[in-house]
């Protein structure tokens, strides 16, 4: 039995994706075995991403500011926008150094028997992007599952009739993966091969 302050530790640490009880309580000793100032260090991080860090109004990647570097940035084609399920996945596909457009994180992907409608993501902010003109493609690049299917097919639905051109990655990517753990040159192909939806 663990005393109540390690027993905490565990429980909250098994909220984070992929962390089990077990690698939970490996991680838990380990914080106990560290110097304070490290343990300190980490949780530091925690609160600060936690105070400085949250959405660009635009795009709803991660920023520290109302409006994240990209959308900032004047160099990026403004024409294009890559739609993503997540914030990493700007990341991996930004490191490909292949697309130079803007992007839309959905924070999410459509579960509907998780409870995952299009309400709670960010598709409406999409649509409205769209709408205001200046966008000659939208490359959705939602993960090559169920789930990310099932969003690219409601996104065509609903962007298709304001006369956009709608594209999707191609299947460089193995059918049942996440973008996340993609190697850069996979990722890369399956950008250049994307086709129209």
């Amino acid at each position: 039995m663990n005393s109540g302050v390690v027993e905490n530790l565990i429980n909250e640490l098994t909220r984070l994706p992929g962390i089990g009880r077990k690698t939970a309580q490996r991680l838990s000793f380990f914080i106990m075995g560290m110097p304070e100032q490290e343990a300190v260090s980490i949780a530091n991080a925690i609160i600060e991403i936690k105070k400085k860090a949250g959405f660009c109004r635009q795009c709803f990647n991660i920023t520290e500011s109302e409006l994240c570097p990209i959308c900032t940035n004047p160099r990026r084609d403004r024409s294009i926008i890559c739609v993503v399920e997540e914030p990493s996945n700007v990341i991996v596909i930004e490191n490909t150094k292949s697309y130079n457009g803007l992007y839309h994180v959905l924070l999410g992907a459509l579960s509907p028997i998780d409870g995952i409608t299009p309400e709670r993501l960010k598709i409406n902010e999409l649509i409205n992007r769209v709408r205001e003109g200046g966008i000659s493609e939208v490359i959705i690049a939602t993960n090559p599952n169920t789930k990310g299917e099932t969003t690219a097919q409601y996104l065509a639905g609903a962007l298709k009739p304001l006369g956009t051109k709608i594209s999707r990655i191609a299947y460089g990517l193995p059918i049942g993966g996440d973008i996340e753990f993609a190697d850069e040159v996979t990722l890369s192909k399956s950008l250049e091969g994307r086709r129209e939806l």
